[in-house]
């Protein structure tokens, strides 16, 4: 079920020298969050404005980075000891708006209930996870359709201009992951005592 996300700890080692270098420069975590939600609005000009499939490498570039900045945010703040409720709050809000920036690109290209529906979707698996989070559960992570994924299924409909086909994958995929991870969720939590403000 983790799909792309499998490859996280992987990613985060090769980023781990960069962590290193924004560590020193005092670099906050909060930045970073900010930069990757810079970094998709930049990726969606490029599919809005650009034509297929000149506008897949600025896509993937811009959308890479995006995703190591997600990766790097929360892992400076672990190495540098500047964890923070607020911290968390402003991540989970930095990857919602990501996500919603990078499929306002395709507003140009496609109606806009279409992009609303894969909007809507996108963010389902997110909140399952905090809700799971929040009930006492691991937070999930990972595919079929996840973050990682989402952004891969961008960077194909920019080159290949398959604007409808990568939506409607985006929107099924991710209610499927959002169905998927809430299953799991439900398994775990079914044995477990009811958490406050939870009870049933």
């Amino acid at each position: 079920m983790n799909g792309l996300y499998a490859l996280k700890p992987w990613y985060a080692d090769r980023l781990s020298g960069v962590r290193g270098a924004l560590a020193r420069r005092e670099v906050s975590p909060d930045t970073l969050t900010a930069a990757g939600v810079l970094c998709a609005a930049g990726a969606a000009a490029a599919l809005a404005w650009l034509p297929t499939p000149i506008a897949a490498l600025p896509v993937a570039v811009l959308l890479a980075a995006r995703l190591a900045f997600a990766n790097l945010d929360g892992a400076l703040a672990r190495d540098t000891g500047r964890t923070t409720r607020r911290g968390a709050l402003l991540n989970e809000l930095g990857d919602r708006a990501a996500d919603l920036v990078m499929l306002a690109g395709f507003l140009a290209l496609t109606p806009l209930w279409l992009v609303a529906t894969a909007g809507l979707a996108a963010t389902l698996p997110s909140w399952v996870s905090l809700a799971g989070a929040a009930a006492g559960a691991p937070r999930l992570n990972g595919g079929p359709v996840g973050k990682t994924e989402r952004c891969a299924l961008v960077v194909l409909a920019a080159a290949s201009g398959w604007v409808v086909p990568v939506l409607a994958v985006i929107a099924a995929g991710s209610a499927l992951t959002a169905g998927l991870r809430c299953a799991r969720l439900w398994r775990q939590l079914g044995t477990s005592a009811p958490a406050a403000g939870g009870v049933r």
